[in-house]
């Protein structure tokens, strides 16, 4: 049992010491308590967790942030693909670790948590000389913030995982921003074949509108992967470019998956690849490797964009296009899904529940013809003696 003794400090105030054994049987004390209720709370509150096994001792947590963080960083390189590792680390480099890596893991609570939000939310404006507005410091977006609050709430959940931490102060912050959803832009037929015609790669531009393969399963395709013959292609591999280096892995999904390929790219498949090794790439770059992405304002696809004059897309609005394409045709949900390799047919709903407002109207349209089926007199009610219809 815990014991708690007083004593007086060297300014003449009196205070309160725990001394209490760990789990291990070996003891330790906790001094500093300004009452001696304060420390008759807190020896009980060691017990409850001694006898509960939540019981974490001080000492481990008063370890930095950044001797965490190393090792944290190490298991996410091995376990993430290259490109979300770099944006973790990105964000650790540049949001947490000037902030909390000098901070001992016990300093941490949700009120320095919500205070780095507001900090990291906040635009800094100047005036210069001649009275002009100048903004010294932008605000992080959404995005940016979450992503460098996941990187110190991660951290924490490791300290919590290794006894470190009893729990972890960062999980319950009020002021975290909302991610607002990015405006899809989807293209018609029309629009597609003028993009096309207007772009360095047509058939990719195509292909992507048509199949919804993402871009780096689309320039990741080898002859070996297209079965032209029952117009499908084998999704199997991935490849995302960090920085100018491509690294190439398993689809987003984590799984290959076949989709269908519409007749009329069948033959401009065809000619592409002709007289290409199976092993070969179908979208090559000038150099025969992976087709860098088109840089922005600058690169290809957005010159065609601005020659075709259709509405501002991205690359990735391709794949929005596909889906909005498909559905228009008529295809079914679960087709869909595949052909997106979506994870479940619910998840296609909730992504793409903009597409299917035709649905709504057949809905409103059934309930109306039911309810007037059930509602409207008969013109000619049976007679209330015979039985019979009156003619």
């Amino acid at each position: 049992m815990a014991t708690i003794e007083k004593y007086t400090t060297k300014t003449g105030e009196t205070r309160y010491m725990v001394r209490y054994r760990k789990p291990d049987h070996r003891q330790t004390k906790k001094r500093g308590f300004a009452t001696k209720r304060d420390a008759e709370a807190y020896a009980a509150t060691v017990e409850v967790q001694k006898l509960s096994g939540s019981y974490v001792s001080p000492t481990l947590g008063r370890i930095r942030v950044s001797q965490l963080a190393d090792e944290w960083l190490d298991r996410k390189q091995i376990d993430l693909k290259p490109s979300s590792y770099k944006s973790i680390a990105t964000a650790w480099h540049v949001h947490v670790k000037p902030y909390w890596g000098r901070k001992r893991l016990t300093d941490i609570d949700v009120g320095a948590v919500e205070a780095w939000i507001a900090e990291m939310r906040r635009e800094v404006v100047d005036v210069d000389q001649d009275g002009n507005r100048v903004v010294t410091k932008k605000a992080a977006g959404a995005t940016v913030v979450l992503r460098a609050y996941g990187v110190l709430a991660g951290l924490l959940d490791a300290a919590v995982k290794a006894r470190r931490l009893s729990s972890n102060p960062a999980r319950t912050p009020e002021n975290l921003p909302r991610k607002q959803p990015k405006r899809r832009v989807y293209l018609n037929h029309s629009q597609v074949e003028a993009l096309a015609a207007a772009a360095k790669y047509p058939t990719l531009i195509r292909f992507l509108a048509y199949t919804g393969l993402r871009w780096g399963e689309a320039i990741a395709l080898r002859v070996e992967h297209l079965d032209l013959v029952r117009k499908r292609v084998e999704v199997a591999e991935n490849a995302v470019q960090v920085e100018q280096v491509h690294h190439v892995g398993t689809p987003k999904s984590g799984e290959a998956r076949v989709s269908a390929i519409p007749e009329f790219l069948v033959f401009e498949l065809r000619a592409l690849i002709d007289g290409r090794p199976p092993g070969a790439l179908v979208f090559a770059g000038d150099n025969g490797g992976y087709l860098l992405r088109p840089k922005s304002e600058r690169g290809w696809f957005d010159r065609a964009v601005i020659r075709s004059g259709v509405p501002t897309v991205t690359l990735h609005d391709l794949r929005h296009t596909a889906a909005s394409l498909a559905i228009s045709a008529g295809v079914n949900v679960k087709a869909l899904q595949r052909m997106l390799g979506h994870a479940s047919a619910a998840m296609t709903l909730d992504v793409y529940s903009d597409l299917f407002d035709d649905d709504l109207d057949a809905i409103g349209i059934a309930l109306d013809q039911a309810r007037s089926l059930a509602t409207v007199p008969k013109m000619c009610p049976p007679d209330a003696q015979t039985g019979t219809s009156r003619t």
